[in-house]
C-alpha cells in the first residue's frame, strides 16, 4: 500500500516572470467574497521586502487593512473608490524618514548571518548616522520615496505571481488618512494598494515604444 505524504502547504502555481509583468493590470473590480489569510498577506510582504533600498535601510512600513468596518471608514477618505471595500486587503505603504536609526538592528542581523564582522558593522553604523543625520528632510524624503516605489512594485508583482490582482492608489486624502491611523511626521505616505481576486479583469492599456522613451549616450527629447 502506497502512502501519499500530506503537504503542509498548498503549492502556489508557478507563473513565468514575463507572464507576470505582462498580465499585471490595475484591477478595480474585486470579488468581495474572496478572503486572504494573514499568512498569505505575510508571504506577499515577505517577497516585497526583498526589494533594494538605499544603504539597505529598508524604510518601508506597512499598514494592512482587512477589517470590514475599518475599510468602510476608509472608503470616504479614498474618495469612495469601491476597491477599498471589495478587495481582500488594502495595504498602505509608508516610509520611515528616520530609518537610518535602524542601522544597528540591521547590521547586527548581518553580523549574525555571517555577512560581515562587528568592526565593519560598527563602521557602517557610524557612517549611516553621519550621512543621514546631516541630510535635509527633503533629501531624505526623496530617497525614501524611491525605495517606497520599489517595494510597492515588488508587492504588486508578487501578488500577480500568486494569481492575485492589485491596483496602486495615490488618490486619497493623505491628511485624513494620517489622522485616522495616527501616523506621525516621522513617516511619509507612498500609496495604498488594494489586493484581492479580480471580479472583472483590468482593461488593457498601451505603452509608448522603447524608442519613444529612450535616448542613447545623451538625452534627446
Amino acid at each position: 500500500m502506497s502512502i501519499i505524504p500530506e503537504q503542509s502547504k498548498v503549492q502556489q502555481p508557478v507563473i513565468d516572470f514575463h507572464t507576470v509583468i505582462k498580465e499585471r493590470r490595475s484591477v478595480r473590480k474585486y470579488d468581495a467574497s474572496h478572503k486572504l489569510t494573514d499568512e498569505e498577506i505575510r508571504e506577499l510582504l515577505s517577497a516585497a521586502v526583498l526589494a533594494p533600498s538605499g544603504s539597505n535601510m529598508q524604510p518601508w512600513r506597512f499598514i494592512v487593512i482587512t477589517d470590514p468596518e475599518l475599510k468602510q471608514k476608509l472608503l470616504p477618505v479614498a474618495f469612495n473608490q469601491e476597491q477599498i471595500v471589495s478587495s481582500s486587503a488594502v495595504i498602505a505603504v509608508l516610509v520611515d524618514l528616520e530609518a537610518y536609526k535602524q542601522a544597528p538592528r540591521i547590521y547586527a542581523k548581518a553580523v549574525e548571518a555571517g555577512y560581515m564582522n562587528e568592526e565593519t558593522a560598527d563602521k557602517l553604523i557610524g557612517n549611516m548616522n553621519k550621512f543621514y543625520g546631516g541630510l535635509s528632510r527633503d533629501r531624505v524624503l526623496h530617497g525614501a520615496l524611491i525605495d517606497g516605489g520599489l517595494v510597492s512594485q515588488q508587492l504588486m508583482l508578487a501578488a500577480r505571481a500568486r494569481g492575485l490582482d492589485t491596483v496602486p492608489m495615490a488618490g486619497y486624502n493623505t491628511d485624513q488618512f494620517r489622522e485616522m491611523f495616527g501616523v506621525s511626521e516621522r513617516y511619509a505616505n507612498v500609496m495604498l494598494i488594494a489586493v484581492g481576486k479580480a471580479a472583472e479583469p483590468g482593461h488593457p492599456t498601451v505603452r509608448l515604444s522603447v524608442d519613444d522613451v529612450t535616448s542613447w549616450n545623451g538625452f534627446h527629447q
